[in-house]
């Protein structure tokens, strides 16, 4: 029997047009821009400054974006998947607002939560609805508003983040493209590290927690770095070796954009050229689950049918994977 593969046939992103670069941020907090280049690679980061606009309002941009993208109707999608640590609300999920925005309703959709592997995660999922027969077309749409969890006086931490949505289809096919293989992983010892201290069953909001600045991303920066380089790089080399890859025959690296010493580290432990390696964080920032996906979009371009790309991200949990994807067009 032949195998069925979930194929990403389209990718589109939606960036909020505000722009915060260094030089204002270091207006706002005791940062310089020569501090955050040198140690995070982050230029500029785009911010959803709207009022009562949300990560939905992205995700939903993005999604319309796609859909007319790839000639697709609303009504054909049937299942819509959201990774996000930065929903609308507690409920209902984000993926069922940006349906609902997007006019999408034959669709059951629902959230993923795993931090900055979201989209992997999410990724892995849709393609198993999809080899299954079960759901034929698939959207998996990461969105993220991080200034709205982002503590601006804090300078370990507000340079870090952007807001962002991209998004990909995903449909069957048989030829030897797609997704091809995932290694995932989780160490809940992570919550120490990185976390958001309220909000929570366990610590609800109330004045206090408000008044302590809880309500923001905590993050113990030289533990989780450590960590992301380690686990990012391992678990790049198991997929090369696990599938005889080699940096001749792999094309890219997609790497989470959290930090560029971090990216720089998985690619030369991987044997990769800088060349072969996307990387945008310095114009976008870390957009947690978006961060992938938007690489794709960006670098679209020079992408074309049968690359093999490893897909590779860390992530608050811990989280981290990779992906084996092999291409599935060629430049439009």
């Amino acid at each position: 029997m032949t195998k069925i593969r979930a194929a990403i046939t389209g990718v589109a992103g939606y960036l909020p047009p505000y722009i915060l670069n260094n030089e204002e941020l270091s207006r706002m907090v005791d940062t310089t821009d020569e501090w955050i280049m040198t140690r995070i690679g982050i230029k500029e980061r785009h911010i959803l400054k709207e009022p009562g606009k949300g990560s939905s309002d992205m995700g939903a941009e993005a999604v319309k974006l796609l859909l007319a993208k790839t000639n697709t109707l609303p009504g054909d999608i049937d299942l819509l998947i959201c990774p996000t640590v930065t929903p609308d609300h507690v409920f209902p999920a984000t993926a069922n607002i940006i349906s609902h925005k997007t006019g999408i309703t034959n669709a059951f959709s629902f959230d993923v939560n795993a931090a900055c592997s979201g989209f992997l995660y999410a990724l892995q999922i849709a393609s198993q609805f999809i080899e299954t027969g079960y759901r034929k077309k698939v959207i998996v749409v990461g969105a993220e508003k991080m200034s709205s969890i982002t503590d601006y006086t804090d300078r370990t931490t507000c340079p870090l983040f952007g807001d962002a949505a991209a998004a990909v289809l995903l449909e069957p096919t048989t030829d030897e493209v797609g997704v091809m293989d995932a290694i995932l992983h989780s160490d809940g010892v992570g919550l120490t590290h990185l976390h958001m201290k309220a909000g929570g069953s366990v610590k609800p909001a109330s004045h206090d927690t408000v008044d302590a600045r809880e309500h923001y991303i905590y993050q113990e920066g030289q533990a989780v770095f450590k960590w992301a380089v380690s686990k990012m790089a391992d678990v790049s080399v198991e997929m090369m070796e696990k599938h005889n890859l080699t940096p001749d025959n792999l094309a890219w690296l997609v790497p989470h954009q959290a930090n560029l010493r971090i990216i720089d580290a998985t690619g030369n432990r991987m044997g990769l050229p800088p060349e072969k390696v996307m990387i945008n964080i310095q114009k976008y920032g870390n957009t947690t689950s978006a961060t992938i996906p938007l690489c794709l979009w960006e670098l679209e371009n020079k992408l074309h049918k049968g690359d093999n790309l490893i897909l590779a991200a860390f992530g608050g949990g811990f989280t981290w994977g990779s992906v084996w994807l092999k291409w599935a067009y060629d430049p439009k």
